[in-house]
């Protein structure tokens, strides 16, 4: 089975997802910790490794106006190392109001609201990367 892992960039977490195109759904896994964005790059590895990935799936942070801000440079920076140190395909996503979703999701599973304590980033990498599943247009980074 062919697994698409999906991002969600972020300076202290990257939250984490796993999907697969068959059902086009994703499930979330436990957010990699980063230091100014940095993830630990031999736990990064060793997880793409033991899915067998082969493409990741990252969410641009756009402007509501279509402009990018340093987020965006950030996430686009992320997405070359990935693709430079593992040699997988990249795809970015706009991501635009999917923390306010993930939120609205967390909250209805019961979420108390504590986001720095219960990150919601995992969350948001499988809502970007299920959007991806179901667009149409899935241009190669």
């Amino acid at each position: 089975m062919h697994y698409i892992v999906g991002f969600d960039y972020g300076l202290k977490n990257i939250g984490v997802s796993i999907g697969q195109q068959v059902t086009g759904t994703a499930t979330e896994h436990p957010p990699l910790k980063a230091k100014d964005g940095i993830p630990d790059w031999q736990q990064l590895e060793a997880f793409l490794k033991e899915w067998k990935i082969k493409e990741a799936v990252i969410g641009l942070p756009l402007n509501m106006d279509d402009s990018e801000n340093d987020m965006c440079t950030r996430a686009r920076k992320f997405a070359n190392r990935i693709h430079g140190r593992f040699g997988i395909a990249v795809h970015l996503v706009d991501e635009r109001l999917s923390t306010r979703e993930a939120k609205s999701e967390a909250n209805e599973a019961g979420h108390k609201g504590n986001y720095r304590q219960n990150p919601i980033d995992s969350i948001a990498a499988k809502l970007i990367l299920e959007s991806w599943l179901h667009s149409s247009s899935q241009a190669k980074f």
